[in-house]
């Protein structure tokens, strides 16, 4: 097997455990709501101005499938449309104060997960977590790429 098979294959089988291990607990938690939902509300949370086109490239989807998200949080009440008075034509989203609570729910989630995580963390280099993070980069930018060109075609 080759180096990249065996990146690949370790990669792909530690995102399914992750998902087998923390998804059950997140349905749980969200019984009512789903994980693309859920993943539209911490965007939201974190960026100023979020709109269906820069939903749609965080989540690498269609513009229309974002805007069906959209359409769910605000039937729900955990998102508002705004605008900005000098532009009227845009229409952005940001979080109701029930978005807020789904989100700081999600973040404390996020955090007991990373709590029962640290002590593969704690065991790591310097060097270690540097070469991880370099691949990562590498990688990341490689995919943004292809997935760019992807998309103009």
């Amino acid at each position: 097997m080759t180096k990249q098979a065996q990146i690949m294959a370790s990669l792909t089988d530690l995102f399914n455990k992750i998902n087998a291990h923390y998804r059950p607990q997140m349905e749980a938690e969200f019984t009512n709501i789903s994980l693309s939902e859920i993943e539209t509300i911490e965007y939201i949370a974190k960026n100023p101005q979020v709109n269906v086109t820069r939903l749609a490239q965080h989540l690498y989807m269609t513009r229309g499938a974002a805007s069906k998200i959209t359409q769910k949080l605000l039937k729900k009440g955990l998102i508002e449309r705004f605008q900005l008075p000098e532009n009227k034509k845009e229409i952005y989203f940001r979080l109701t104060s029930e978005g807020q609570k789904i989100n700081t729910r999600h973040e404390n989630l996020h955090q007991k997960f990373s709590e029962n995580d640290q002590i593969v963390f704690d065991q790591l280099t310097d060097e270690s977590v540097s070469n991880i993070l370099d691949f990562l980069e590498q990688y990341n930018a490689h995919l943004d790429q292809s997935i760019r060109k992807n998309l103009e075609k």
